[in-house]
């Protein structure tokens, strides 16, 4: 890779961020790209991970497995159902990961993260936790839509329809009633799996050169050992966020992540807690390197720019 008029000779940059001659704008446009491309390659999983998280008594049984709940998509609605709300994340990812980008490079910078020199779990993990703040800000209404028109039988058949029927029937609220579960969720989730991210990149590759294999073997790794320590909250979140379509006026009446969590426990024990955690993990791990991959794909483009 040729050097930038900025770079010191024979200096390599950190992968994870811009050369400091590239403004903030470049480091969104690479979100965006990198958000887009993670989230609608992985879409139908992410459907799967839903329908075997949905507390349903009706529907429980259809979803109790990845190659149960495949069958029986093929076999009642058709395998296009498996994209079925992909637009909320197409429109939703796009801008949320600019902002998750964006806001992940101005922290890192700031807590001393771009250093070449040493070890920086502290500067990973406060910039993931910040980033996951600010973008899931916009993107949880966007998820609540994704959710809703995720689960079996939904009749949300578009995106405005599904905004228009949630806001109707329950109000803003609706759409943020999950965000202090999802934000208890993806900090720790985010912050974790920076750190296990850096923390395997320093064993793989200790000279700190870039390597796509090392890339993604880490943080495939990070996101899964992420994803699956975190899949108890998934778990809550999802019930919030589907609340509104259940069957169980109990669930319907759910409040937040306490009362959530007290309805798991008691309709399904402490096994609630770990619904659609294979899915979670099988979608994270190739999600992280393909997030991570595009990120670096849309930075190497801009690099090129100035050569």
């Amino acid at each position: 890779m040729a050097s930038s008029p900025d770079q010191i000779p024979g200096q390599e940059y950190d992968y994870e961020a811009l050369p400091s001659n590239y403004g903030l704008g470049h480091n969104m446009l690479a979100g965006a790209f990198a958000g887009i491309a993670e989230h609608s390659v992985m879409y139908p999983v992410d459907l799967l991970k839903t329908r075997m998280q949905i507390l349903n008594p009706s529907t429980g049984g259809l979803y109790t497995g990845l190659t149960n709940a495949v069958s029986t998509i093929y076999r009642i609605e058709g395998l296009r159902t498996l994209w079925k709300g992909v637009s909320s994340v197409i429109i939703g990812a796009g801008p949320a990961h600019a902002v998750y980008f964006g806001t992940y490079e101005i922290v890192k910078e700031m807590a001393g993260g771009n250093v070449d020199d040493g070890h920086h779990p502290f500067a990973a993990a406060l910039s993931g936790a910040s980033a996951t703040i600010a973008s899931d800000a916009l993107m949880n209404p966007f998820d609540v839509m994704k959710q809703r028109m995720q689960v079996h039988g939904s009749v949300h058949k578009s995106l405005m329809q599904c905004a228009k029927s949630v806001y109707r029937a329950e109000g803003l609220q609706a759409f943020y009633v999950s965000y202090p579960t999802t934000l208890c969720m993806t900090v720790p989730f985010t912050a974790t799996q920076f750190v296990a991210y850096e923390s395997i990149s320093k064993v793989m590759n200790p000279k700190g050169e870039y390597d796509p294999f090392t890339h993604c073997m880490a943080g495939g790794l990070a996101g899964a050992f992420a994803a699956g320590i975190t899949t108890p909250l998934d778990v809550v979140k999802t019930l919030l966020q589907t609340r509104g379509l259940a069957q169980s006026e109990e669930i319907r009446s759910a409040r937040g992540l306490f009362n959530a969590a007290a309805i798991i426990k008691r309709q399904f024990g402490w096994s609630g807690f770990l619904r659609g955690m294979r899915p979670r993990i099988i979608s994270t791990m190739p999600s992280t390197a393909i997030c991570w991959t595009s990120y670096e794909m849309a930075k190497a483009y801009f690099k090129s720019l100035s050569e």
